[in-house]
């Protein structure tokens, strides 16, 4: 590991530093230039759609200065309906709903919120706030530190990333296409990057290796990254219950630092099995309103501090091929900020392909998502928190169809004119390929992931 030498003399001015396609500069993650240049028409890539064309001046903390805010009480005839679009399968949803299209009149509604799941790759927001922590830790006065040393610090991928089956863009320019492939042993790009990797495409190989990092930034301090030798000694000759102990430490103890509950929120070990073997973990678990509290700090800028909070929420700002929830054709005009995580199991061993997404012992899938409709005549902002355990059927496809189903209630509640809304009754027809997107699903592999907590 090492820094990259002189690749920006200045920052821009704060407003910029956005992870938006307009934060390419500032943040040097490969993928924003490259679809910058897809748009343009001079590189070939996927089709962005026009909610996630926003520039980065546009993503703020929609609670800030309002520390003290705290969910509703739960609305009942809000909460009967959002149990109404489960339909049959309610029993098996966790939902909760935060409507904050009228900022003076907040509703909360929520549904089974305290189902606990294995969350999946929902639990890589988990690392994600691991490190905004860990930074602040190391530099709490300097924000121009920890922006430098995501931007200039490289990871080189090596054995802790074990295998994964999901795929990155990777462009440089030049090239006339972006290609999407699996992380090799050997690639490097910076911190920025890799934590792009994690969340825009639920990189398992990235979340490993972001944890392996989180534990030499929390040893090295400010002398991380450290020179080859000494990460290896620290790697290798620290006693494994101490390097456990530091896990938990790194991903454990900012969960309650930030104000939400680890009783509720949990990840407990590495994102790869060769992770886990090395600095074995504790189960993972997550509620939809442990997931929404999530949310709340993160808008009122108290994940970490402002500076974090506002970096969550550009990680998460969906730039990328749109899936599973975040795929439902309605929010195409939105911005949404979105993770997903899914864990499905058929029993006797790994899932055939067929059954994708339709585990027949466990089918877990769990969505995370904001949704900002700032250019319709009544704006509109909401958060859902979406946990669901539907056996046998395409779970991307369920919460696509949620996705759609739920913006269509905020659409009622806040009636933009005289055209007619779409209310589908039935579920909207299955669009499995753009629910799917070119995720090849966290794990169709039994043990991939944790137990979930019972």
């Amino acid at each position: 590991m090492k820094l990259v030498a002189a690749l920006f003399a200045l920052f821009a001015a704060s407003a910029a530093h956005a992870y938006p396609l307009d934060g390419a500069e500032t943040t040097a993650i490969p993928r924003l230039q490259a679809y910058e240049e897809v748009l343009k028409g001079g590189v070939r890539g996927i089709r962005i759609v026009p909610g996630a064309q926003y520039p980065g001046a546009r993503i703020e903390l929609a609670l800030s200065g309002q520390p003290d805010f705290q969910l509703p009480t739960p609305d009942p005839e809000l909460s009967r309906r959002l149990a109404a679009l489960a339909g049959g399968d309610a029993s098996v949803y966790g939902i909760a709903l935060l409507d904050l299209s009228d900022p003076q009149h907040p509703v909360y509604a929520e549904h089974n919120s305290d189902m606990k799941l294995n969350p999946g790759s929902v639990g890589k927001l988990v690392v994600l706030l691991g490190w905004l922590q860990t930074l602040a830790d190391v530099y709490p006065d300097d924000v121009d530190s920890r922006r430098r040393l995501l931007r200039e610090t490289l990871m080189q991928a090596d054995s802790w990333m074990g295998e994964d089956e999901h795929t990155v863009p990777v462009w440089s320019p030049g090239d006339k296409a972006v290609t999407n492939r699996v992380i090799r042993h050997g690639d490097t790009w910076n911190v920025y990057t890799y934590l792009d990797h994690m969340i825009s495409k639920s990189s398992n190989a990235a979340a490993a290796l972001l944890q392996r990092e989180l534990l030499l930034l929390h040893h090295f301090g400010k002398e991380y990254p450290a020179d080859a030798a000494r990460v290896q000694e620290y790697l290798e000759k620290t006693p494994r219950p101490e390097l456990v102990k530091a896990l938990f430490q790194v991903t454990q103890d900012p969960i309650p630092r930030s104000g939400l509950d680890l009783a509720t929120l949990r990840q407990g070990g590495f994102f790869s099995r060769t992770g886990k073997a090395r600095v074995p973990g504790t189960s993972s678990y997550a509620t939809a309103r442990s997931l929404m509290q999530y949310l709340v700090q993160m808008e009122k800028g108290r994940l970490v501090d402002p500076f974090s909070s506002l970096e969550a929420k550009r990680l998460l700002y969906s730039t990328d091929r749109r899936i599973r929830y975040a795929s439902a054709p309605a929010l195409a005009d939105s911005a949404v900020y979105f993770k997903s995580g899914s864990f499905y199991d058929c029993g006797g061993g790994d899932c055939p392909k067929a059954l994708k997404y339709k585990g027949t012992l466990k089918n877990y899938m769990n969505s995370v998502i904001a949704v900002e409709t700032p250019d319709r005549a009544v704006p509109l902002r909401y958060y859902v928190t979406l946990l669901s355990n539907v056996l046998g059927r395409n779970s991307a496809v369920v919460h696509q169809t949620m996705g759609t189903r739920i913006h269509r209630l905020m659409e009622e509640r806040h009636p933009a004119g005289s055209a007619p809304l779409v209310r589908p009754e039935a579920p909207v027809r299955e669009n499995v390929k753009a629910a799917e997107g070119d995720d090849t699903g966290d794990t169709g592999k039994s043990g991939a992931y944790d137990p979930p907590a019972r």
